[in-house]
């Protein structure tokens, strides 16, 4: 499963947020959402008292055309407006290390440029959000599991039929 969730400010500068281009670079980002029809994922752009966002969610079986999606609206974004600034959470279970399928991937935007960082909120998901199951039977504190979460080290305090 590809999910992610992104939130997005949109700004011309540092210093303002409309230097004349911004609407043109929204309607282009409107244009993009507008493009991105799916069941299972969303992009908006939206103007919340006076500042524009845009949000993106998705939750699909494989990284694919909204993955690329959101890539392109991040790329126009940190390119046309380079004032903007947000996060985009990403977590796949085909994602390589680091951070691998078991952690989210945390991109942060701002002043033009997009930066991975590590998410010290939700990751590792498994224990921190998702308790391991072993024959149906969740594990939660009582296993051990690597940085990755892909091996058990320890399911001794676990009875299982």
């Amino acid at each position: 499963m590809h999910e992610f969730h992104a939130w997005i400010g949109l700004s011309e500068s540092t210093d303002e947020s409309d230097l004349g281009g911004l609407q043109d670079a929204v309607r282009e980002l409107q244009e993009l959402a507008a493009d991105s029809e799916w069941h299972d994922a969303v992009f908006e752009v939206r103007n919340l008292n006076g500042q524009y966002f845009v949000t993106a969610e998705g939750m699909v079986n494989r990284r694919r055309e909204e993955g690329e999606r959101l890539d392109l609206f991040l790329a126009v974004i940190a390119r046309k407006l380079p004032g903007s600034w947000g996060l985009i959470y990403e977590r796949d279970d085909e994602m390589p290390d680091p951070p691998g399928p078991n952690a989210f991937r945390v991109r942060v935007l701002a002043r033009g440029r997009i930066v991975e960082r590590p998410d010290p909120f939700l990751s590792p998901c498994n224990p921190v959000i998702e308790d391991l199951t072993y024959g149906g039977v969740a594990a939660g504190d009582r296993a051990e599991v690597t940085a990755a979460g892909l091996a058990c080290r320890r399911l001794s305090a676990l009875s299982v039929p």
